[in-house]
């Protein structure tokens, strides 16, 4: 089995690492997340004597240590990875200078994941054509292919709405994780969405309607009184 592309993250905003992380594993990518430059650029140096190198870096512009324009200067005297900046910076002239410096691509902030998704795998595809391996998400009897985004639990589908989907790939692509309602919210809607936290739990309900022999007593999506939602036994 081939090796997930790897994907390298360098924001140092620890929500939005980890709302990329979950994307990127929806996705079948494996990603390697940064909060500095520094760190940044060991984990890139890293990768490149490895047999798994970095297949597109998304780099956040406003790092704490130093520029994200001189970061990807460095890295485009070292390779012609795709890089993805991020950035709050809005104005033309920033994005016009990001993309002559060397990056493939330029998206503001506040963003859509799944947007970002697509443009990933746009990138990647005009730099040869890599293409992830979609993963099988499995827990107990319940399967989520990703790439045909169908669900079934003891072999037979599923139908469920785009929410409902999402909410249970990201779920399954981080087991051991509790997701606050607002997370969720990002995860589904977007990080620029301005809605009310509660529709995630109207959303959890229908869900488990679908997938739970007893939706009185999840076994699948479980509630952590106080914190949020996750995968399996609270």
């Amino acid at each position: 089995m081939k090796d997930k592309p790897t994907v390298l993250v360098v924001d140092d905003e620890g929500k939005i690492l980890e709302l990329i992380k979950a994307y990127l594993a929806m996705e079948g990518f494996k990603a390697l997340c940064a909060t500095s430059g520094r760190e940044g650029m060991e984990l890139f140096e890293k990768g490149e004597g490895s047999k798994n190198p970095v297949s597109l870096i998304l780099l956040d512009l406003m790092l704490p240590d130093v520029s994200g324009e001189g970061w990807c200067k460095k890295v485009r005297l070292l390779s012609d990875v795709p890089i993805i900046m991020i950035s709050a910076k809005v104005e033309e002239e920033n994005i016009i200078h990001g993309l002559r410096i060397g990056a493939d691509d330029y998206v503001t902030k506040p963003f859509s994941p799944r947007q970002l998704m697509a443009r990933v795998h746009a990138a990647l595809r005009r730099r040869g054509g890599i293409k992830p391996a979609p993963p099988v998400l499995a827990y107990r009897d319940l399967i989520v292919d990703t790439e045909k985004r169908l669900v079934r639990r003891k072999g037979e589908a599923l139908s469920l709405t785009r929410d409902e989907y999402h909410i249970l790939a990201l779920l399954m692509a981080h087991t051991a994780k509790i997701f606050t309602r607002e997370e969720i919210l990002e995860a589904i809607k977007g990080a620029d969405y301005d809605g009310f936290d509660r529709s995630v739990d109207s959303h959890i309900k229908k869900l488990r309607a679908k997938i739970e022999d007893d939706p009185k007593t999840p076994r699948y999506i479980t509630t952590v009184y106080g914190m949020g939602y996750r995968l399996g036994a609270s």
